[in-house]
């Protein structure tokens, strides 16, 4: 192998391996689900069921909600009072924009300047959440949510999220002991991740929201957490659409931009995208190859065709300087 070939290799091999690298995570959450950690229907008692008072209740019960202010729109309230009525022995915190702050500066004033310095919104209600979930405990749910059956069963789980299609995990129910090292670890990574990435939603998924989540959690189960420190998995059927599910879910996404189209046809068309990222990518490797050979090859003909009569010429013009010489003598 010719030693510009190998090197050609050589380089291309550490750029795949670089792009590769750098979005290793999110390829990851293509294909793991956290169906190990999945809380089973089997292991759920059925609602009223007896045997739920005799499981044990790790998770304080607190239920954390957020908004602007006290005024919660119409179209939610239904959803709130569902929550709220049936679990009247639960604390009901709802976090106003004014109450996050406050705590945030008492309790958490490394994380002010990122808390007030977020361009959007969102930013400060995805990131509270976290950041009470690690401090009270107890379990947060998005206004969209309701509740269609108590949630003590989930109280004997140390820390859970929610499975979302086609990968990841959701920030709209959680639930958490206080203090656990999932959610210690994703707001202490909440820094790192304050990023802009052009795009509004991709912006807020990417830094506090639900592609953030994942990514930490990702992260997370990879170092292999075993017991109390496992975070479980919520699974579709056991939050939504049936009778024994745990939450109904309203209309919502009320941040949502006119960005949203394109970023929700390409959650649909995720496997599409992801092959044709990898087409373009091999394909933009090839033409260098080409281009590659293409110059070798000119080079070649260049150095051997081109330099065989540069040669002779200079052969010719120093005889005839010779002869000149030599006349000048005579």
């Amino acid at each position: 192998m010719r030693k510009g070939v190998l090197i050609f290799l050589v380089l291309n091999i550490l750029v795949i391996g670089l792009l590769v690298r750098s979005v290793w995570t999110l390829l990851s959450l293509l294909v793991v689900d956290g169906s190990e950690d999945r809380i089973s229907r089997a292991e759920l008692p059925a609602p009223n069921s007896g045997a739920i008072s005799e499981r044990p209740q790790l998770i304080p019960k607190i239920i954390h909600q957020t908004y602007v202010n006290e005024t919660i729109p119409e179209r939610w309230v239904e959803a709130q009072r569902s929550c709220i009525e049936q679990h009247e022995d639960y604390e009901y915190k709802l976090w106003t924009d004014k109450k996050s702050r406050e705590f945030i500066a008492a309790e958490y004033p490394w994380f002010l300047e990122t808390f007030d310095g977020y361009e959007f919104p969102i930013q400060r209600a995805d990131s509270i959440r976290y950041f009470v979930l690690a401090h009270y405990g107890g379990i947060y749910i998005d206004l969209d949510d309701g509740c269609n059956r108590r949630l003590d069963p989930l109280l004997s789980y140390s820390a859970w999220v929610r499975r979302t299609v086609p990968t990841g995990i959701s920030n709209d129910a959680m639930g958490s002991v206080p203090r656990h090292p999932f959610f210690l670890k994703v707001i202490d990574m909440l820094p790192k991740y304050n990023r802009n990435w052009l795009l509004p939603y991709i912006t807020v998924m990417g830094s506090t929201g639900p592609l953030f989540l994942s990514i930490i959690w990702r992260h997370y189960t990879s170092e292999g957490p075993t017991d109390d420190a496992r975070v479980r998995v919520l699974f579709g059927d056991e939050y939504n659409n049936h009778p024994w599910s745990f939450f109904t879910h309203h209309l919502g996404n009320s941040w949502h931009g006119s960005d949203v189209r394109l970023i929700f046809w390409m959650g649909r068309h995720w496997f599409l995208l992801t092959a044709l990222g990898f087409i373009i990518g091999f394909s933009v490797i090839g033409a260098f190859w080409w281009f590659y050979r293409c110059m070798s090859q000119q080079n070649r003909r260049g150095g051997v065709l081109r330099f065989v009569p540069f040669m002779r010429k200079m052969r010719s013009r120093d005889a005839e300087y010779e002869l000149l010489e030599r006349d000048h003598k005579v």
